[in-house]
């Protein structure tokens, strides 16, 4: 005859923190080729669904991607191209960044493109769906990051 012992009653769960969230990040690696552009948006469209970020946000992020994405992958030079979201304050910013392995400063455009021009209306279109956005040397990769904010509707 086996004789069992009372065992001890499991631990409480900690409590949750109330009023925080946790900061949301995801990063990918791109290979510095036009057909990576395609990969960028879809990643970052499917990244933001699992978020349940809204959908004009997401639509507005897919469309920032595609325009850094194309920007570096055409002037960067490298064989790479580094991609990160990031989600915090509460859910309520988004930040796009795209680090490239070129070793010449990304500039803000001088000018608008005109109706003939071929090139030159990505950067305005980031200017005008981004909250904020600019660029620097990175701190992640031999080169420069561009990135952009967007505000998260709710």
């Amino acid at each position: 005859m086996t004789l069992s012992t009372p065992s001890a009653p499991a631990p409480a769960p900690a409590p949750a923190l109330t009023g925080t969230a946790p900061r949301r990040e995801h990063w990918f690696d791109l290979p510095a080729l036009t057909t990576s552009v395609r990969r960028a948006r879809d990643t970052v469209h499917d990244r933001l669904r699992t978020w349940q970020v809204d959908g004009e946000t997401c639509s507005d992020a897919v469309l920032l991607v595609s325009e850094l994405a194309t920007n570096a992958v055409l002037h960067a030079g490298g064989g790479h191209v580094l991609s990160g979201l990031m989600l915090t304050g509460g859910g309520r910013r988004l930040r796009i960044e795209l680090h490239d392995e070129g070793s010449t400063p990304v500039r803000r455009p001088d000018h608008l493109a005109g109706p003939g021009d071929e090139r030159g209306r990505g950067l305005f279109l980031v200017r005008q769906l981004a909250a904020t956005w600019g660029s620097a040397r990175s701190t992640r990769v031999e080169g420069n990051v561009v990135w952009a904010e967007l505000a998260v509707h709710p």
